[in-house]
């Protein structure tokens, strides 16, 4: 893949990157998580883990794809050519995309849905009991929830079709700058609230005897997954960093954005419900039975926030799904068996019945069980606990011992270009800290009921 073809600019790749990463487990997940282990405390923790770890693995697959200017199904076996069982790494982890975007459009398909309804101002006036059943009601049905799916999924293919310069690239470049105003202006709304500083003390208080050992196994799973590592997302858009930029920087910059917008979530999120006198909640919980009671209590002026935090959730979801769908478009791609165009409308129709199993499974399907859990349940916990640490995990491992380290010097330090001092902290991290710190996430993960 030459590099004619990736980011056109370094602000180009850090926005795609940037959103990539910035999703909806930043908005509904990381807020909540730091409020229940201990607010200051949890967030030394979690800087810790995510620049010392999370950063390192984007680095390592950053350093992939760029060397091998290709996606992970090709990457491993171009730099490693004597081992060509590695491609088989590339392709766990682009069925990892597969499933983890399969199920992602469902629940952005339920924020599409809210959007319109929050514009249109049928989310006002509801009661907090009618809040609750309104969402029960939507997820349980038997077309809608599949139709806004499409819909959704429709948007995401639209910007891949664009390419990578004219598609990602442009929209990223838009869209991003757009959701940080937006969720600065809910930020300034939210600190007016009379009562706001609970929500602040909730969020930033220090209190170290929250920060459990489940706290701490907590912000390093957040840590891993919040940067987008381990799905084959980062070695595509690696491949498409400009040969003159610095990996490291974008790295850094990426992280720093990425947990920049995660705290604003909070802040925009949580003086509202502790000035509403709600308790705070996590995932779709918080943001589909507990923020519009909070919107509604507002008065007039909650339509107008209402909208433009669902807007604002959307946003956050398209930029995260379209990586994913262009993980999966730049392979088959790739493998010259098909364009661009005719790609993404195959992964559209495949994703589309996958999720479409996935959203029925709330409602008409849900009595069909795997493992004892519903088809949704299934395939999310097979997201979030098995299938992206298993890919970093094999990722950290291939660079750390297999890949010949005269390549990863000529990468990291464009091709002896820039200073690489910490280039023994980073094969540390690498070859020791990382691969440990995944098997700790996984053993956890496995031994949960």
């Amino acid at each position: 893949m030459s590099d004619t073809r990736g980011f056109s600019s370094s602000f180009g790749a850090i926005m795609a990157a940037v959103g990539s990463s910035v999703g909806l487990g930043n908005i509904w997940r990381f807020p909540y998580i730091t409020g229940q282990y201990g607010g200051g405390a949890f967030i030394i923790v979690y800087l810790l883990f995510v620049f010392l770890i999370g950063m390192m693995i984007m680095l390592t697959e950053f350093v992939i794809g760029r060397r091998a200017q290709s996606g992970p199904v090709r990457a491993y076996p171009i730099l490693r050519p004597d081992r060509r069982w590695w491609r088989w790494l590339g392709v766990f982890g682009i069925c990892t995309a597969f499933l983890i975007l399969s199920l992602y459009v469902v629940i952005s398909g339920w924020t599409l849905n809210y959007a319109v309804e929050a514009v249109t101002g049928r989310l006002s006036g509801l009661a907090p009991e009618q809040v609750s059943y309104h969402f029960d009601q939507f997820s349980s049905s038997a077309v809608a929830p599949s139709a806004y799916l499409l819909i959704f999924l429709v948007l995401t293919a639209v910007v891949i079709i664009g390419g990578v310069k004219n598609g990602i690239e442009a929209v990223s470049k838009v869209l991003m700058p757009v959701l940080l105003g937006l969720l600065l202006v809910l930020c300034v709304r939210s600190l007016t609230l009379p009562g706001a500083s609970q929500g602040l003390n909730y969020l930033f208080h220090p209190d170290f005897s929250k920060l459990t050992s489940e706290g701490v196994l907590a912000a390093l799973g957040q840590a891993l997954f919040s940067l987008s590592v381990g799905m084959g997302i980062m070695v595509v858009y690696g491949s498409y960093i400009p040969v003159s930029d610095s990996l490291l920087k974008t790295s850094v910059w990426i992280t720093v954005c990425d947990t920049l917008i995660a705290v604003l979530a909070g802040v925009a999120i949580f003086p509202a419900v502790f000035s509403c006198g709600l308790e705070p909640a996590g995932g779709p919980g918080l943001v589909f039975k507990v923020l519009p009671n909070v919107f509604n209590s507002m008065g007039g002026i909650g339509v107008v926030f209402a909208a433009i935090f669902f807007v604002l959730l959307v946003l956050a979801a398209l930029t995260s799904a379209i990586s994913l769908l262009e993980a999966l478009v730049a392979t088959m791609v790739e493998s010259g068996k098909m364009g661009r165009v005719k790609s993404s409308v195959m992964f559209t129709v495949l994703v589309f019945i996958v999720g479409a199993v996935c959203a029925l499974s709330c409602g008409p399907l849900r009595h069909i069980q795997m493992g004892g859990m519903s088809i949704f349940d299934f395939v999310d916990r097979l997201n979030s606990i098995y299938l992206p640490p298993l890919c970093a995990l094999g990722t950290v491992v291939f660079l750390g011992w297999f890949m010949p380290k005269a390549d990863i010097m000529d990468e990291l330090s464009n091709h002896g270009t820039l200073s690489v001092g910490w280039l023994k902290l980073f094969y540390f991290v690498v070859r020791f800290v990382a691969p440990a710190a995944l098997l700790l996430v996984l053993v956890t993960g496995i031994l949960q009921p």
